[in-house]
């Protein structure tokens, strides 16, 4: 952890700034994955959204 002290006395801590790299592009099959989920999290709202209204 980085401190510096003021002229006051008065402690500053910060935290350890971690490593910066850049994000890869993702492979076909993580693509695909991606898909799936958010097909699988649409259904469920729609399935919760159409509950909601036939309950209502």
């Amino acid at each position: 952890m980085y401190t510096t002290v003021n002229e006051d006395g008065i402690l500053n801590n910060y935290a350890a700034e971690p490593k910066v790299y850049y994000a890869e592009y993702p492979a076909i099959w993580e693509q695909r994955k991606y898909v799936l989920q958010g097909l699988f999290a649409t259904l469920i709202v729609t399935t919760l959204v159409l509950i909601s209204f036939s309950v209502s």
